[in-house]
């Protein structure tokens, strides 16, 4: 880079609070998923696994559309890049009016492929700022207060969709539409569905307001220089294990959170959970106690391999107190949480929101020690790859869906999540440290 953005860390504060914007949009738009995903089963009739559709076309886009940003950016640049995922949001956002107006299911999964390609070039732009504006070694704890932004979103996302779309559900239930005629419960289908549009309106105009302040805002150009041009980066690129691993991790980190985000509000319709569209606001929750624990001990007290390491224990802890759990009782809330007023929710639902806690620390953590000794050039480059790794959450919820589909209940289907952490603590342990394949 002409300047490396690390030096000019004392200006560092302003396109902090710029990226951190995004960032609180980024979970705004993607955490909404979590409760979108029950609202369309109903609306249009869906079995889980075509429910969970929407996760795997929102998170597909990230994998088509990752290293075609990353030449975007490099013949836009950064800021215009990022002017440019945000018109397309607002354009995947207005899709919403005829998909719901239509009841059309592959017209709202074209929609949420829009805004996953849109916020794909926004995250491969931000990203990056990220972890180069200050030392290595404090990386984790900018990505923490990134991730605080993202799942605080992504805590109010969920009450404000329930709060404006989600009411008076229960003349929906599956008891109340099978005594209609095709006609009338087709009739009351269209009804909720275009309960969306004018949340996504709203949407669409918060995106473009947010890209004309972007567009004045003074956010700082990385210039890669011509010397650090390589024609083979993708070769290059592939030599370096503790990326490639790196992303590799990251596709079981992101299926895992997606997972833990996406499928919580599903599962506790299942069990009878009278607020399920706000579960998803419990695990992001969860996953901002943990972000505000790493800003608290990384680095002075935790490293950021250790907080890895303790994270990926963590979800495999989780994981199996999850399958074992009672889907009535709910001593553990009661015990537990109680005092926060917040309705109770059965001991097997807790354990899927505690997974938030468990990942919050995989994506700060993997992010410094992944792009660690790559330069400039290659930094970039890097960066689009572990973006496509977030095409975890496009595969590995769909796998869970068709697991819960096929089992007597899902919650057995979340066994899928421990070879996840299993692999994850092996990047902690040593797949990070590995600087060549042989």
């Amino acid at each position: 880079m002409s300047e490396n953005i690390s030096s000019t860390h004392q200006n560092s504060i302003l396109p902090m609070i710029i990226i951190g914007s995004l960032f609180f949009m980024f979970g705004f738009v993607t955490w909404l998923n979590g409760s979108l995903i029950p609202f369309l089963q109903i609306a249009c009739e869906l079995e889980n696994m075509q429910a969970y559709l929407v996760t795997m076309i929102f998170y597909l886009a990230y994998t088509i559309v990752a290293l075609p940003s990353s030449m975007i950016l490099r013949r836009t640049g950064y800021k215009n890049g990022m002017l440019i995922g945000m018109v397309i949001m607002a354009i995947g956002a207005l899709l919403f009016v005829p998909a719901a107006l239509t009841r059309l299911y592959p017209l709202f999964l074209l929609a949420l492929f829009v805004l996953g390609a849109g916020l794909t070039l926004l995250q491969t732009a931000s990203n990056p700022y990220v972890v180069l504006i200050g030392s290595r070694e404090t990386a984790a704890v900018r990505i923490s207060l990134m991730g605080v932004l993202n799942k605080a979103a992504g805590v109010i996302a969920p009450i404000i969709f329930t709060a404006f779309v989600l009411t008076d559900m229960a003349q929906y239930s599956d008891a109340n539409l099978a005594v209609l005629s095709t006609e009338l419960k087709s009739q009351q289908l269209v009804e909720l569905s275009v309960r969306l549009v004018n949340p996504y309106l709203i949407m669409a105009g918060m995106l473009l307001v947010l890209a004309v302040f972007l567009k004045m805002a003074p956010l700082p150009e990385p210039v890669v220089e011509e010397s650090d041009q390589s024609p083979d980066d993708g070769s290059t690129i592939l030599s370096h294990p503790q990326l490639v691993l790196g992303a590799i991790t990251l596709f079981f980190y992101v299926g895992a959170e997606v997972i833990a985000g996406d499928t919580i509000g599903l599962f506790g319709k299942d069990l009878g959970v009278s607020n399920f569209g706000e579960l998803t606001s419990y695990t992001m929750s969860f996953m901002v106690v943990g972000y505000l624990l790493g800003m608290l001990l990384i680095p002075r007290w935790v490293s950021q391999q250790m907080a890895l390491v303790g994270s990926a224990l963590l979800g495999i802890l989780f994981s199996v107190l999850l399958v074992t759990a009672s889907q009535n009782d709910s001593s553990i809330w009661a015990l537990l949480f109680s005092w926060t007023g917040v309705p109770a929710i059965p001991d097997a639902v807790l354990y899927v929101a505690l997974f938030g806690l468990s990942n919050a620390m995989v994506w700060p953590a993997i992010w410094p020690l992944a792009l660690n000794g790559l330069n400039a050039r290659l930094t970039s480059t890097g960066s689009a790859l572990l973006i496509m790794a977030i095409s975890g959450g496009a595969v590995l919820p769909v796998i869970y869906g068709a697991l819960a589909d096929s089992y007597q209940s899902a919650q057995q289907a979340y066994l899928l999540m421990i070879p996840f952490y299993l692999f994850i603590l092996f990047y902690g342990l040593k797949g990070h440290k590995m600087k060549a394949w042989k």
